[in-house]
């Protein structure tokens, strides 16, 4: 099991964007002595109602903190980007992390994102795939031309390449089951959000899997999770603390239709102890020990990404989880497995 930290870039619209990016330099570099494995950070543009630091310049900058942790893009909007544009950006970054990048990509749900970028939104799954295509042609092939729907490179030589071989590990975020089965008929690691509670990420799992073994693809050797996580000395304090942080956060999510991307009639808004139930991992360090040992026993994953903070918390409130953490949960964690 490796455990992630997952880097908040967003932020209050009166907080200093400066003095956030370096309270998240001291975070990775607490997150690095206390065992973490990972950090990771998301993209979305135009976000309001928070301001949002953009991943790959915040990740960079991050790197020299993270040490040989990996450092992951979780996730990357494919179809609003240029993939020639993105392939070298993830070559630079993968040099950057001395071949630790990983890149982490999805289709976006946000018709303000879609429009901002000249992007419809039936086109994104088509954009997706043929952008990933150029892209492994780039880091891979020693001529490339490509003629296709939505993307055209002409005959080059391409020479901007990742150090790893042949290109950065690729994850998949998905949060409908087309969109899952889509990951596992690719042969993707699925990267499962941090919304879904447990019994319908197990009931997703399963089609997942179905659709790796009808594809003829193997089980990927990374199975990544995202959870929600208040870490405290009890559970009470742990939903006391979190709340005005992580209710506001879902209030958002449920206002961008985030809840309405998932399967089924899922709805965010609703009481805050209801929302947390089987989805967030909130209370006592011996309470997330558990927590994690149950999705590894009962779900086969071998990545869990902790976001610990959401926009407004005091900085003090990560440093105390990332210290609790180090003390009483990851070291019982790693000594499990």
């Amino acid at each position: 099991m490796k455990l992630g930290f997952f880097v908040t870039n967003q932020y209050l619209p009166n907080q200093s964007m400066p003095q956030m990016i370096q309270e998240s330099v001291e975070q990775v570099s607490l997150a690095r002595q206390a065992g973490f494995d990972l950090i990771c950070t998301g993209q979305h543009y135009l976000a309001t109602p928070y301001q949002m630091s953009t991943s790959f310049p915040l990740l960079a900058r991050l790197a020299a903190e993270a040490g040989d942790m990996e450092v992951a893009a979780t996730v990357v909007l494919v179809p609003l980007h240029n993939p020639v544009e993105l392939a070298e950006s993830v070559a630079t970054m993968d040099a950057i992390c001395g071949g630790r990048f990983i890149f982490g990509i999805g289709l976006g749900y946000r018709d303000e994102e879609y429009t901002a970028f000249g992007v419809r939104r039936g086109e994104r799954v088509g954009r997706l795939r043929e952008a990933l295509e150029v892209m492994k042609l780039l880091w891979t092939e020693d001529e490339v031309e490509f003629q296709g729907k939505y993307y055209q490179v002409p005959r080059i030589r391409p020479s901007t390449r990742p150090v790893q071989q042949p290109h950065p590990p690729i994850w998949v975020a998905a949060n409908s089951d087309a969109a899952i089965r889509r990951a596992a008929r690719w042969g993707y690691p699925w990267l499962i959000n941090p919304h879904a509670t447990v019994p319908m990420v197990a009931e997703q799992w399963s089609k997942y899997g179905e659709t790796l073994d009808a594809s003829g693809q193997p089980l990927p050797e990374s199975r990544p999770m995202m959870r929600e996580l208040y870490v405290a000395n009890d559970r009470e304090t742990a939903l006391l603390e979190s709340e005005p942080y992580l209710g506001p956060k879902y209030e958002a999510y449920a206002a961008w239709g985030q809840d309405k991307a998932l399967p089924g009639e899922e709805s965010f808004s609703i009481p805050y102890q209801d929302l947390a139930k089987d989805r967030f991992l909130l209370g006592s360090p011996d309470q997330i020990v558990a927590e994690i040992q149950r999705y590894e026993r009962e779900l086969g994953v071998n990545y869990l990404i902790f976001r610990m903070q959401w926009p407004g918390m005091e900085q003090s409130q990560v440093l105390r989880q990332i210290e609790l953490m180090a003390r009483d949960v990851i070291p019982r964690v790693k000594s499990s497995n």
